[in-house]
């Protein structure tokens, strides 16, 4: 028996090498192109020189909000020499893993849509009543630039979106994974200022004092969003708390000087039902720290919205009612890094992230990222029915 033309599509999107800095744009855009002309799909690309390509599927009822088929083809950067097989080779061992920077994250959603749409078009269904666009990201790896001018532009208010679907993460049991939100990241800076003198002394008004107060108020919050997840029995999920860690101090001249000020870095990840007031909690303790100290923001994610996931919601009715009937079992949860998704939500639109893989060890970013070939075929099949089921659902209140 010959390999499934999905798996094949997939090695060979794998063997084009999108490894920020440089990837290989014109290669990607050019295997995309030829998916549409395959299916005779409308073929667009916003912003050539980083190009976000964009498949359309019109649908019978144009008037309608449309399905959003996210996916993103950059891939971050791979040290070869802790590979056991050529990273862009795609090569499939004996078991069915197929080794690749990008199986898990994320060109295995990009294709699994497309190899659903083929399997739908067999089946004769080659339109339906709402339109999709399948749309390939350019730079999800470095942050989204892109994609955030993109969602805020004409070109994007024209898609008419009504429901998209972004990438997920790996689950290592049973249970897939399926993500309604993400905790905001902010990357905070807090000076310590205070009096320099000789490192013999008892300098008062010291920095590092200072320091010392801040620290301590930081990490008391941290414990007890840590003693509130443990203790939760399974309620709460990483994403439900927020997380602080220290990653950088800067300051001093030299070992024999006190220094006149340190600033300590954190990168905090926060919840989004914590999001509103989570300033307030900075002031305080910056307030413990001390008189002259002072803080600042490198990066400061303020998008709290959230997906519905309750069955008044037609989107979701359809996209979980499509699990079940899959008799996939799967856990709505807040993602706990970044996606694309940000940038859709911050604008008030309904995304979920969700990438069909279990039983799966997590691999993303890691050596010899691999995913299985028959893991992968599953989630051609669920995307399948998603597909079908979402771009059907009927205008109505929630979903017009």
């Amino acid at each position: 028996m010959g390999e499934d033309i999905a798996v094949t599509k997939f090695r060979e999107y794998l063997r084009i090498d999108t490894e920020q800095p440089t990837p290989d744009y014109e290669k990607c855009t050019k295997f995309l192109e030829d998916y549409a002309k395959e299916f005779g799909f409308e073929f667009s690309v916003y912003n050539p020189e980083r190009p976000m390509v964009i498949l359309t599927l019109p649908g019978t009822d144009k008037n309608l909000k449309s399905l959003f088929l996210y996916s993103h083809t950059d891939v971050v950067p791979t040290f070869k020499e802790h590979w056991i097989h050529d990273p862009y080779a795609a090569v499939k061992d004996e078991t069915g893993k197929i080794y690749a920077r990008g199986t898990q994250d994320m060109k295995s959603v990009g294709i699994q849509y497309l190899e659903a749409y083929r399997r739908l078009r067999a089946n004769g269904d080659a339109q339906f009543l709402r339109t999709i666009h399948f749309v390939f990201g350019a730079d999800e790896e470095i942050s989204g630039p892109i994609m955030a001018n993109f969602v805020a532009s004409p070109e994007f208010s024209k898609l008419n979106v009504g429901f998209a679907l972004d990438e997920g993460i790996a689950s290592e049991d049973d249970v897939y994974k399926v993500f309604y939100g993400e905790r905001c990241a902010w990357w905070l800076n807090i000076t310590c200022s205070g009096s320099p003198g000789h490192g013999s002394r008892f300098v008062p008004n010291d920095a590092g004092s200072k320091l010392r107060r801040l620290i301590n108020a930081v990490y008391e919050f941290r414990d007890s969003e840590e003693k509130r997840l443990n203790e939760s029995n399974g309620k709460l999920k990483l994403g439900d708390v927020t997380t602080v860690n220290l990653t950088q101090i800067r300051g001093g001249v030299q070992t024999n000087v006190v220094p006149d000020s340190f600033v300590a870095t954190f990168d905090i990840r926060i919840t989004p039902s914590q999001v509103a007031t989570f300033e307030d909690k900075i002031k305080e303790w910056v307030k413990a720290a001390g008189e002259g100290v002072t803080y600042n923001f490198d990066t400061k994610d303020t998008a709290a919205f959230t997906t519905p996931i309750t069955d008044d919601d037609d989107f979701w009715r359809a996209f979980s009612q499509t699990l079940k009937q899959e008799n996939a079992k799967f856990s709505p949860e807040i993602f706990i890094a970044a996606t694309d998704s940000r940038y859709i939500r911050a604008h008030g639109y309904k995304s979920i992230g969700f990438s069909p893989m279990i039983n799966t060890p997590i691999l993303l970013h890691d050596h010899n990222e691999y995913l299985e070939e028959s893991v992968f075929l599953r989630g051609v099949e669920i995307y399948t029915k998603l597909i079908k089921n979402l771009a059907s659902v009927p205008k109505s209140e929630s979903a017009p």
